[in-house]
């Protein structure tokens, strides 16, 4: 390969696998084990923790095991709560299975129905009184119980409009915050993202009050609000900034791996490499990279170590060890609830980024050693830079015949000749309307001019 000598900056060595051997011992194996969905449950808890388990059921593909052992954990989980139409649907979905302790438990069923009916006219007459008696505490307070109830019950439509109806009523910055959190929370369940963006958005209103826990959970609802809307840059922004101090105070929604891995393959996929290094590690990079440490997010990046490593690996442009994690982890990315559909685009998106960015300061590539160094073959890589060339993203040609790929560089001496002159007219532009002004000033033509009027 041949430097381009044009090119400004210090530039970094690409090698074949991206760097030197010095580096080789740190890195830990790459996991290729299946989702342990033990452990991974146990970062969950509530309605989220069911719906991800369920989740996994159903995008497990023919993993038997994975299926039975995620519908067995669901249905003790579901037990646990109040809700009976979903525990129908998951004894349905086991069918038998998993033998007699996890069939259809009727009594159950009966009992948990009859309790929520008694519970719902208590709820009902309560309400109907605080109506009477117009105390706006108690109305508030009501409709939130309701909303609860509704909401634990699994009727998701009719929380939200009671967690919402309490707005009317509430008197203080802290009531507005709670209507906002549960109106997200719901909001997130129901997949409603535009009202998740909307309730974040009104709770923000209220900074004065909120404390660094609650806006870190409003940063987190407001990544996961523009990952689905596929706006991963300003995802990457939000995640990046949720403080450590959420630790697992939001784990009805998101766990602290979730931010970290959200976060880190949105930036990866949306970041250009300035915005990229201001949230890697410092530690390593030489002083001569001046990266800058991102205090939040490394924290959160140390709960899942190879989308740490993988970060590194991209910035260090160590790709095919960048591309090796990223195969690693795809397989469990694809049973999250909120990443699954984002997976390709993001993977896509870093793979084009790692290419442009491998061909950058160079005059020639041999494609042979830039095919070594993405896993792939030449024919294959030709396929992808033609493409990124079509799409105007790589200023080059490729000469199919030789294998090479040759930069078509900016006559950078020219452009700053031009530059320079452009400058130059523009300041004789501009000092010779002074030198105007001053005249006409000088010899009071406006003066004169007003006076013969």
């Amino acid at each position: 390969m041949e430097r381009d000598e044009e090119s400004s900056g210090p530039m970094m060595e690409v090698c074949t696998n991206g760097g030197g051997e010095e580096t080789s011992n740190r890195r830990p194996i790459i996991s290729g084990e299946p989702l342990d969905i033990e452990a991974y449950a146990t970062l969950y808890k509530g309605r989220t923790k069911i719906m991800r388990l369920l989740f996994i059921a159903s995008h497990c593909g023919g993993n038997q095991t994975m299926q039975l052992e995620a519908l067995r954990m669901a249905y003790d989980e579901i037990k646990k709560g109040e809700n009976t139409q979903l525990f129908r649907d998951v004894v349905n979905r086991i069918n038998g299975r998993l033998g007699d302790k996890y069939n259809m438990d009727s009594a159950w069923c009966e009992s948990v129905d009859r309790r929520a009916e008694q519970k719902k006219g208590r709820l009902e007459n309560e309400l109907s009184s605080y109506r009477t008696n117009l105390i706006k505490e108690s109305i508030r307070m009501g409709h939130n119980d309701f909303g609860d109830f509704y909401y634990a019950c699994g009727l998701l439509n009719e929380a939200f409009k009671n967690y919402v109806r309490t707005r009317d009523y509430c008197t203080t910055a802290k009531h507005i915050i709670h209507m906002c959190m549960n109106a997200i929370l719901v909001s997130i369940e129901m997949g409603q993202f535009t009202h998740v963006s909307s309730y974040v958005n009104k709770a923000e209103q209220n900074h004065e009050t909120l404390d660094p826990i609650v806006a870190a959970k409003l940063r987190c609802a407001s990544g996961l609000a523009h990952l689905e809307l596929k706006k991963y840059k300003l995802a990457a922004r939000k995640f990046l900034d949720v403080s450590p101090e959420l630790g697992n105070s939001y784990n009805e929604v998101i766990a602290p791996q979730d931010v970290a891995t959200y976060g880190g393959l949105c930036a990866l996929a949306s970041f250009d490499r300035s915005e990229l290094k201001a949230f890697i590690p410092l530690r390593f990079f030489s002083l001569v990279a001046k990266v800058i440490d991102n205090i939040n997010f490394r924290d959160f990046l140390e709960l899942v170590p190879e989308v740490r490593e993988l970060i590194n690996d991209f910035y260090s442009s160590r790709y095919a060890s960048c591309l090796e994690y990223l195969g690693s982890l795809r397989a469990n990315l694809l049973l999250d609830i909120h990443l699954h559909d984002h997976v390709d685009t993001l993977y896509d998106q870093i793979r084009k980024k790692a290419l442009i960015q491998y061909t950058l300061p160079f005059v020639s590539v041999d494609l042979s050693r830039m095919a070594d160094a993405f896993k792939t073959s030449v024919s294959g890589l030709e396929k992808e830079l033609e493409a990124l060339i079509t799409d105007n993203q790589i200023q080059a040609r490729i000469d199919s015949h030789n294998k090479i790929l040759y930069a078509r560089h900016a006559d950078q001496r020219n452009a700053t000749f031009q530059k320079v002159l452009q400058m130059g007219n523009e300041f004789d532009r501009d000092v010779r309307s002074m030198m105007l002004r001053a005249n006409l000033l000088k010899h009071e033509y406006h003066a004169r001019a007003g006076r013969n009027h």
